[in-house]
Order: structure tokens, then C-alpha cells, then sequence
């Protein structure tokens, strides 16, 4: 039996011995990408990078990242989806050999050294060209050199890779499946297929190309990278026989606790709702105890943390699983991960805090959601409220089973009960929800929460990767500006930046007045008029941090960082983008100042 960290120890051993630098793993809670809420793969830190600028470590480097997708979170409850998970990954930077590639992840797939995989239990997928780029022959023939037999050529739909948002490096990838053994589906049957025969495990990404910005052709990437990502968890579920990655190692572990307490047990019937918890909460801990500071809300990633939170707590109703357990189950991951992830394991505290005052919180709310929910299907069949029918019409044909967006939203604005749990009750019962007037709601109660900044936002820029550039630098200068009037303890909680804004969260004990405000837009515009160059040093992280550079000094850091220095006014360790100059920036204005959460304010700003 294979472990998670026995893999990562032959990931370690193979990229080192092919000359590739380990780097740290990031955040998981993305500083600079305005494209995703979390880090969703390893190179999504590194796009400075791959875009030219030079890594510390040099132009071949390998990592293992925790990251989250919750693109296929209807997925998860299966057998290999997943919202958090961990990814090995490797770079060459500047330069795209494709054939010298595809050559190393053959060896560490097929090697009785590394993973020792046979040839016929695996497939590929190769690009097979469109308009934006040929069919790649390169990539088909260096595989087929190998001694691969399974190749196959799919579409962009399966075979090109980008960036959420679609703006950024992008190109042709080649993905390589574990062959299941299953018969295949039909004569056509292919890794493009969800029959459950090719289960995927890495992916080698051919970074050729460039969009500027969004709805732009793509063009040739001056200096061309390749990026390389395996999934553990899949992984390491393959090397185990386990029929699905809820199976082996940690998660297993976590799904037994569960059994063991829960008053339902475990079989084919609600094995879902075991592994919705197992996975969810894993993400919730991780999500809580990241160096960035996240916590439940209603927007953005509290808005997720959220939503893993309470579909765990349902799930746990659904199998009579008594959620005071949920302190236990993450005491179980950070004694996993509290290794590799030292952040989770200095927050374990505030970890299970948090995880309790949400169960709490949530309890009352579900308790009211539940008894309103049993009046949209039960109790307003009867009095026919407007607001919770039953009967919608249909051209022209009455179905008797359908519940109006009208009503779920007004479950979700008034007891905060998500769409998704009311969507899942509705469907254990036998109803439907009208999904498309729901959103219809929900676009108009998003339009109603932009009116205030309606006009202030001035997109269009023709070159949004150096508007974000300008705004990043622009975070320097607030805090800056924030630790000026109230000490150097105000530290960055988060960040966000869009082409259009920036978002800024730091720990403050008070609303800002009127006056505080100004005095923070003074400092910084008073920055930008001295046009003080943005200078740039590679250094070891004790030298950084003896020269006094801002930076949360954990293991996140390498052995070497780029310390970004802006005059007198502000030397922080960051990855970039910046501006060269201040002057660059133009104007600073704060259009709002919120709170967060508790004991965290929020500054969104814009440069005029």
C-alpha cells in the first residue's frame, strides 16, 4: 500500500534527480489571480513567471500545492471527485520540449523505481488542432517513441488548457488515464467519455500561447513554458487498487470515524453523503486555517467556506451524525497535514472554533429553513401563496411537482438556506426547483448590491494584466499607509484584485470614519505623486527579514524571495505583478470600507 506521503517522497526524489528545484507551495487562497477564488493548480502563483519574469529558483522547479475546484462540486460523492486535493507539479520555464517531457513523466509512470504502472493500463490524450492552434503531431510521436499504446486525439473542449477567465498563458495539453480495466462503453469509447473506464492522473500542459485580454485571439508565447500537474489523491488511489479515492490513506481514515459514530452506516445507498463530509470538511480546514484569514460570510470565499460547511452539516443529518464530531475530524486532518501545511497547525484552535460557530449558527437557520421548506411543498399546496407555489405551468401542461425560484430564493435571502441544499431536499422528495426564475432572483439581488458602485468601475483598459499590475502595487502603498496611522500589528487579511479594483482586508478593531479614510487616500496618492521607482531584489528570506520587509515569515517561503521595495514607504515580500513606478498608478480612491469579519475590515479602491 502506497501512502500520500511515500508519493511525494518519489516525486521529491524523481524531479530532483533530473535537476528541477523544489519551490514552497502557496496559499490557498490566491493573492494575485482576480480569475478564481482559491488556487486551482499549482502554476496559477507562478504566471509572472511563465509569463518572463525570472523565478528565484531558475527555469526548472517542482512544488507540491494545495489547491480547490469547485467546478465539478456536484461531482463530489463519487469515486474520484474531489473539492480540495493536492497536486505535484513541475515546470520548465522559457522553453517547451515537449518530447523531453512526456519522456520524464513516462519514466516515473512505467518505471519499477517510481511508479512502476504498465504500459496497457494507461491511455493519453493529445490535441487534435482547430483554428487556434495545429493538430499536435509533436506531442502524439514522442509518446508513441515511448512505447505508448493507448493515444488518443480530442478537441479543445478536452485537450486545451487556460486559465479561468480565459485570459493568460493557455496551449495544448496531453493528459494521461489509468485504464480502469472496465469494458469500454461503446466502439467510440475514449478518455473523452464518463463511462468510468480512463480515470485521470496527470497532465502535461504545452504553454505556447497568449491572451491578453478576454475575447482576444490567442497569439505565440514569446517564451514558452511547460507546466505539469498529478493529482495525490487519484493517484495514489490507483497505486492502492482502491475503488475510489475515498478509499485509501486520510480519507479512508475520516470515513471510518464516521461510520463509527454515525447512527446510519455506511453502504452503497448513502455513501455520498459520507464522502461529502469527508471531502468538504477537508477543504474547510484547510480553507480556515490558510494564512489568509478566511471565514464564513455571504460573499466570495466565505461564501464557499460557507456552503461546505452547511451541505456537511446536511449531509451529517441525512446519516444521524451528530456534528460536534466535526472538531474531531478536523483534529484528524491536521495531524495529517500539520506536517507539510504548518499554517492548519498553528490555526487548529481556530479552526474548530469556527467550524462549531457555524454548525451553531447554521442549526438555527437550517431548523427555520426546514419547517419553510415543508410549506413550499406540504403546507402551501393548500393556501396557494404566491410566493410558494407549487404548480408551475409549462407550455401550457401543469406540472404538479415543481417549486418556484421565487420561493427557494426567498429561502435563501431570508434564512440564508443555499440553493443547493434546497435543491437536494427538493429531489429526495420528488420535486424539481425552477432553477432558471432562482436565477433570475439572484441576478436581480446581485444587480440591487452593485448599485452603489455603478458608474465608479472603469473597465475596457487595453491591457488589464498591467492594470492589475497597477493595483497590486497600489496594496503595497494601503498598507503602507495603514500601518502609518495604526501600527506596524495591522497586517493583510486577503486580497483581491480585479481590472477594474482592488479589495483589501486587514485586521482593524473599528470602522473607519470619514476622516481615517481620507487620511489613508492622502498617503497613498501622496506616494503616487513622488513617482518613486518600484525596485525589485532577490534574497535569502533571513536577509529579507532582517531588512525588515513585510512578510508572514512561515514555511511558505523558500530559501530564496523577491523583496519588493517602493522608496521609504513600503518593502514587502510579494511574487508580483508591480508597476516600475508610482506614478504609474495615477489616483487612489476608496469607494468603500465594510467589514469583513469579526475583527477584519475590507478597503475596496480604485485608481482613477
Amino acid at each position: 500500500m502506497k501512502t500520500d506521503r511515500e508519493l511525494k517522497e518519489l516525486w521529491i526524489k524523481f524531479f530532483t534527480k533530473h535537476g528541477f528545484k523544489r519551490i514552497p507551495g502557496y496559499s490557498i487562497i490566491p493573492e494575485n489571480d482576480p480569475t478564481v477564488l482559491f488556487t486551482t493548480a499549482g502554476m496559477h502563483p507562478l504566471v509572472p513567471y511563465l509569463l518572463g519574469e525570472p523565478h528565484p529558483y531558475g527555469d526548472k522547479i517542482f512544488d507540491v500545492q494545495r489547491c480547490i475546484r469547485t467546478n465539478d462540486i456536484d461531482s463530489v460523492g463519487d469515486d474520484s471527485h474531489l473539492t480540495l486535493f493536492e497536486m505535484l507539479g513541475n515546470w520548465t520555464l522559457g522553453k517547451c520540449d515537449k518530447k523531453e517531457m512526456i519522456a520524464l513523466s513516462f519514466e516515473f509512470l512505467t518505471s519499477p523505481e517510481y511508479l512502476n504502472i504498465p504500459v496497457d493500463r494507461l491511455a493519453v490524450t493529445v490535441f487534435e488542432g482547430d483554428e487556434t492552434a495545429p493538430r499536435d503531431e509533436e506531442a502524439y510521436n514522442a509518446w508513441k517513441e515511448c512505447g505508448m499504446k493507448q493515444i488518443f486525439y480530442l478537441g479543445k473542449d478536452n485537450n486545451w488548457w487556460a486559465l479561468g477567465g480565459g485570459v493568460g498563458p493557455c496551449g495544448p495539453d496531453s493528459e494521461m488515464f489509468y485504464d480502469t480495466g472496465k469494458p469500454k462503453c461503446c466502439e467510440e469509447c475514449s478518455p473523452a467519455c464518463d463511462c468510468g473506464k480512463y480515470l485521470e492522473i496527470w497532465n502535461d500542459v504545452f504553454m505556447q500561447y497568449l491572451v491578453k485580454n478576454a475575447g482576444e485571439k490567442a497569439e505565440k508565447l514569446p517564451r514558452p513554458n511547460i507546466d505539469t500537474g498529478m493529482g495525490l489523491e487519484r493517484t495514489v488511489s490507483v497505486l492502492n487498487g482502491a475503488k475510489s479515492v475515498y478509499d485509501s490513506g486520510c480519507l479512508k481514515k475520516v470515513v471510518d470515524f464516521i461510520n463509527e459514530k454515525a447512527e446510519i452506516k455506511y453502504n452503497e445507498e448513502n455513501a455520498r453523503y459520507y464522502r461529502i463530509i469527508t471531502d468538504h470538511l477537508r477543504s474547510s480546514v484547510f480553507i480556515l486555517g490558510d494564512e489568509r484569514g478566511v471565514t464564513p460570510s455571504n460573499v466570495g470565499q466565505g461564501y464557499i467556506l460557507r456552503r461546505f460547511i452547511r451541505r456537511s452539516i446536511n449531509c451529517a443529518r441525512n446519516i444521524k451524525f451528530d456534528c460536534k464530531y466535526f472538531s474531531d475530524i478536523a483534529d484528524i486532518y491536521v495531524d495529517e497535514y500539520g506536517q507539510d501545511y504548518q499554517d492548519i497547525n498553528v490555526h487548529r484552535d481556530f479552526i474548530k472554533e469556527e467550524l462549531q460557530k457555524e454548525v451553531e449558527k447554521f442549526s438555527k437557520a437550517l431548523e427555520e429553513g426546514h419547517k419553510e421548506f415543508e410549506k413550499v411543498i406540504i403546507g402551501d399546496i393548500m393556501s396557494k401563496k404566491d410566493d410558494f407555489k407549487e404548480f408551475a405551468s409549462k407550455n401550457g401542461e401543469v406540472v404538479e411537482n415543481k417549486i418556484s425560484g421565487k420561493a427557494v430564493f426567498r429561502l435563501y435571502d431570508t434564512f440564508g438556506f443555499p440553493f443547493e441544499l434546497t435543491k437536494e431536499l427538493a429531489e429526495e422528495r420528488g420535486y424539481v426547483v425552477d432553477e432558471k426564475e432562482f436565477e433570475e432572483k439572484f441576478k436581480e439581488h446581485q444587480e440591487k448590491s452593485r448599485v452603489a458602485a455603478a458608474g465608479v468601475f472603469k473597465g475596457g483598459l487595453a491591457d488589464s494584466s498591467k492594470q492589475s499590475a497597477r493595483l497590486h502595487t497600489a496594496t503595497h502603498l494601503l498598507l503602507a499607509a495603514l500601518q502609518n496611522k495604526y501600527g506596524r500589528d495591522v497586517k493583510q487579511r486577503g486580497s483581491n484584485i480585479t481590472p477594474e479594483r482592488l479589495r483589501f482586508d486587514f485586521n482593524l478593531d473599528h470602522k473607519m470614519t470619514k476622516e481615517e479614510l481620507e487620511e489613508i487616500e492622502k498617503f497613498v496618492n501622496d506616494a503616487i505623486a513622488r513617482a518613486i521607482p518600484v525596485k525589485c531584489d532577490i534574497m535569502s528570506v533571513e536577509e529579507a527579514k532582517n531588512s525588515g520587509a513585510e512578510g508572514i515569515f512561515t514555511n511558505k517561503y523558500g530559501e530564496e524571495v523577491k523583496v519588493y521595495t517602493i522608496g521609504d514607504v513600503s518593502k514587502e515580500i510579494c511574487g508580483g505583478p508591480h508597476a516600475e513606478n508610482t506614478s504609474e498608478l495615477h489616483h487612489f480612491k476608496i469607494i468603500k470600507e465594510e467589514s469583513s469579519s469579526s475583527g477584519v475590515r475590507r478597503i475596496k479602491a480604485v485608481l482613477d
